[in-house]
């Protein structure tokens, strides 16, 4: 469960914005929180917050943002419509963060979201875009030259949007993150939808990739294993999944995986022989193996579970 908001953003500390209030006395060395304080706000007050954002802290001095509670987040999307509209302005704009929650707040699998394709239109020099959850989430292929970071954070991403990421020219990304999730939160991709992803012809600069969360563990270590994109990976990261023994033995059958600085498969479902053949076989590799699970047997039925879902 997601129970914290961030502190910081891109190496800045998180500020939340509050209209008529003294800025800091650098405004621009601040990641900028915009937030409303009830979960069932008007869309008129973050609406206004935008507004007022734009109004009193100076266009340049906005380089980083967080995006908390717009209200009713489990039903109305994200609301980019606005933050497109400022784009003329916020012409510094480097990193952005849809949808900052807490489970308290809102579960990250019913955050609601709509097409994030026109934010990337907008702002062709962001360098980072996360966002979390991935209700009613769109995404168009594009091509943005700046964006070197892209995270999306799920209990369930839908399969067109993995698609389209894989579909992307993101010539200077340099880390990719895809939380997989389970099918029963929307996350319906299989690993054929990551063929994009894994070719990485669209990707030339990528060092890290995560595909985590995954119910389809196995599946999606299997793939790794004849991705052509994984030679010029430096970090790798299948953890919070569901991986077992089948998923590590095809892994390691696979091409070599010694080029890595880091291989994460924390959060899994292996045998201490499995996991104990994982670092035999990748000497000067950092492997995390830490938070090994144990599935449950219902009446014969066995149950992994990824570590974020609902």
């Amino acid at each position: 469960m997601i129970s914290s908001h961030v502190s910081s953003f891109v190496g800045l500390p998180v500020v939340p914005f509050t209209p008529g209030t003294t800025l800091p006395d650098d405004p621009a060395a601040v990641a900028w929180r915009l937030e409303v304080e009830d979960f069932d706000a008007d869309p008129e007050e973050f609406l206004g917050l935008v507004r007022a954002l734009r109004e009193q802290v100076p266009a340049d001095a906005v380089r980083a943002l967080v995006i908390g509670e717009w209200g009713e987040a489990y039903e109305r999307p994200l609301p980019v419509q606005a933050l497109v509209e400022a784009a003329g302005e916020w012409t510094g704009l480097r990193a952005l963060f849809l949808a900052d929650l807490t489970y308290e707040q809102c579960e990250i699998s019913w955050l609601m979201h709509g097409d994030i394709t026109p934010l990337l239109a907008a702002y062709p020099s962001l360098e980072v875009l996360r966002v979390r959850g991935a209700q009613g989430l769109r995404l168009e292929p594009v091509r943005h030259t700046g964006l070197r970071e892209l995270h999306f954070e799920s209990g369930g991403l839908p399969a067109e949007v993995v698609r389209a990421v894989g579909a992307c020219e993101l010539p200077a990304l340099h880390r990719l993150d895809l939380w997989l999730g389970r099918k029963d939160y929307g996350g319906d991709a299989s690993a054929e939808d990551l063929a994009g992803v894994f070719a990485g012809a669209g990707l030339p600069a990528l060092r890290h990739l995560a595909v985590c969360n995954a119910e389809i563990a196995d599946a999606v270590a299997a793939a790794v294993a004849t991705a052509p994109v994984v030679p010029r990976i430096e970090a790798l990261d299948l953890s919070m999944g569901t991986l077992t023994d089948e998923g590590a033995k095809a892994l390691l059958a696979g091409q070599p995986l010694t080029h890595l600085t880091h291989l994460d498969l924390h959060h899994h479902y292996l045998s201490e022989e499995a996991a104990a053949a994982v670092v035999a076989a990748l000497p000067g590799v950092r492997v995390d193996l830490s938070d090994p699970q144990v599935a449950e047997d219902y009446d014969g039925t066995v149950y992994r579970y990824t570590a974020v879902g609902e």
